[in-house]
């Protein structure tokens, strides 16, 4: 369904047939009998292993930069138009008896959403989020409108980019997922130091010389790649959780890098938990792999509301000298006077 004879023929080329069947395929086998997991011999099974092993790399690789910004809703937005899109490939497939990949025009209809919403911003004389409203309502409308239109003739085969599933994990779409995979992580590693210039304080960065609208639009269109390259195994609506919420798992590392990388982390943990759960329960995957990160997240909220220490905590002996600190001193946040002393000071 997500594939076209187009994309087969630039991705089901020998190199990347080889890597699928004979390396990663061979690799999937040998781990299925030492895990005496049967399921990891199936073509899609691996395929589906694969493409949540390249969600779980792009998500928090763009999505750190997102919570950093406080613009998550972003990606929801996206993810809306990115419907629209869909909708607009199947009604074009529908109406003129063409074969438009669906998946296809979700991407260019969600990176001119993505540029849209940046010129709204700059030029409308709106704030971020009622832009962002106005946006994700519009393409929902756009989507919902055209479903209609051909008398619910497309709403069947638009369930599966609404909800995902593993099972619609073609050769084509995990090629495109590989290349978008590689094309964002690229994309990030160049642009590093600009964006987290930018992400942290933009009006210093405008003054050092950095061009912060095409470096905000780069963000937003990394995003839009990111949305349409995911949609396949999470479904539209559920798509930007995994760019929020490994990143709001993580958070609490002590440098944004390692906040990045540790995300990454916790969403490979999240997707590969979710997809197997959802195998071996037979439950949509979108919904599984996210309630597999919220559940991570509750977790991770508890440990630190817990006051437990970390692993690097325990190692420089400052949590037990900050425990000792408390009780020898108690509350420490009394107010200093004018002249710089407490009043006990003065006494």
């Amino acid at each position: 369904m997500f594939g076209t004879t187009a994309s087969l023929t630039l991705f089901a080329f020998a190199p990347f047939d080889w890597f699928l069947d004979d390396l990663y395929g061979a690799f999937m086998e040998v781990l299925a009998r030492v895990l005496g997991m049967p399921a990891l011999e199936y073509a899609f099974m691996q395929r589906a292993y694969l493409a949540a092993i390249c969600i779980g790399i792009i998500g928090p690789l763009v999505g750190t930069f997102l919570v950093h910004r406080e613009m998550s809703m972003i990606a929801d937005t996206l993810a809306h138009t990115a419907f629209a899109g869909v909708a607009v490939g199947l009604f074009v497939n529908n109406a003129l008896s063409l074969s438009l990949a669906p998946i296809h025009s979700a991407l260019v209809v969600a990176v001119g959403t993505a540029l849209l919403v940046e010129l709204l911003v700059q030029y409308g004389d709106v704030s971020t989020d009622t832009s962002l409203a106005m946006v994700l309502t519009g393409g929902f409308a756009l989507g919902s409108v055209l479903i209609t239109a051909t008398d619910g003739g497309i709403a069947v085969g638009i369930d599966a980019y609404l909800f995902g599933s593993l099972a619609t994990v073609s050769k084509a779409s995990v090629g495109l997922l590989v290349f978008m995979t590689g094309l964002v992580s690229a994309a990030v590693a160049v642009a590093y130091r600009p964006l987290l210039y930018v992400t942290f304080d933009a009006t210093a960065a405008r003054a050092a010389g950095i061009s912060v609208t095409w470096y905000n639009r780069l963000m937003v269109v990394l995003t839009a790649l990111v949305v349409v390259s995911a949609m396949q195994v999470m479904g539209v609506i559920l798509v930007a959780a995994l760019l929020v919420i490994p990143v709001a798992t993580a958070d609490g590392s002590r440098s944004f890098k390692r906040s990045l990388l540790a995300g990454v982390l916790v969403a490979e943990i999240t997707v590969v938990t979710g997809v197997t759960l959802s195998y071996q329960y037979g439950l949509a995957a979108g919904g599984t792999i996210v309630l597999t990160g919220i559940g991570l997240y509750v977790l991770s909220l508890v440990y630190r509301r817990l006051g437990v220490p970390t692993r690097m905590q325990h190692r420089t002996g400052r949590w037990r000298l900050n425990k000792l600190s408390e009780r020898i001193h108690g509350d420490a946040t009394a107010e200093p006077k004018a002249d710089g002393g407490s009043d006990d000071e003065r006494r």
